[in-house]
């Protein structure tokens, strides 16, 4: 055991030549060892860092496509149900009023108000307002009648032979000449003042001239939603 302390206390770095060949082993083992370390550590530990990276984009990029590659089945379905919504909407928009007709639903509409029993102290159309592909009437009204008659007066328009929608704006219902305590009710004379809309669609040769075309890169939009009054 001695002996091998000594020899190992005579090994000389600079004479590595005269080491035993147990030694050069050992030496060479333990050189290779520390490469082999420093190689995993600066080469290979990178790499599967990189690796797993990879693995993430690869895991994205699959999802993107899987994406992608859904909405381009459902692209065919989706223009057809395009094209039928489209289709729809014109058969809608032949149900509003035309041109020719707007002149003649006007008086309807005056009418029908005279018929139940309301006094139309201001029947006043305003000039057409071209919009994107529909066209908007505004009608000044003053109307005095009570909470039945204007009822009836709603049910009268509703029931005119075509598609009716008025839109009401800054509408003012008040009581008329009220008595000093006198209480509302269903009987009262009340007085109905404002503005209401009304609308027609556009024929081909007018959208086709232009009138009310949306601006550049605009969607259409309907007319506004009042139902059939």
């Amino acid at each position: 055991m001695s002996q091998k302390k000594m020899a190992l206390k005579d090994v000389s770095f600079s004479n590595t030549a005269s080491w035993p060949q147990s030694y050069k082993i050992v030496f060479c083992a333990i050189i290779a060892a520390v490469i082999i370390g420093l190689v995993w550590y600066f080469v290979v530990t990178g790499q599967r860092e990189q690796l797993a990276d990879l693995d993430r984009k690869e895991g994205d990029l699959r999802r993107t496509f899987e994406e992608k590659q859904g909405q381009a089945a459902n692209l065919e379905p989706l223009k057809l149900q395009l094209a039928q919504m489209e289709q729809q909407l014109q058969q809608m928009l032949r149900q509003l009023p035309s041109k020719t007709e707007m002149p003649d639903l006007i008086i309807d509409i005056s009418q029908t108000a005279l018929a139940t029993g309301i006094t139309n102290e201001l029947f006043q159309p305003g000039p057409e307002a071209p919009k994107e592909f529909y066209a908007e009437k505004p009608i000044q009204l003053r109307m005095v009648g009570t909470y039945h008659q204007f009822g009836a007066f709603v049910s009268g328009v509703a029931s005119l032979p075509r598609v009716v929608i008025m839109t009401m704006h800054n509408i003012v219902l008040t009581p008329r000449n009220p008595s000093p305590g006198a209480k509302i009710g269903p009987n009262s004379v009340l007085q109905l003042a404002g503005t209401v809309k009304t609308y027609r669609y556009l024929d081909d040769n007018e959208t086709s001239a232009g009138a009310g075309a949306p601006a550049k890169g605009g969607k259409k939009t309907p007319p506004p939603k009042g139902g059939k009054k």
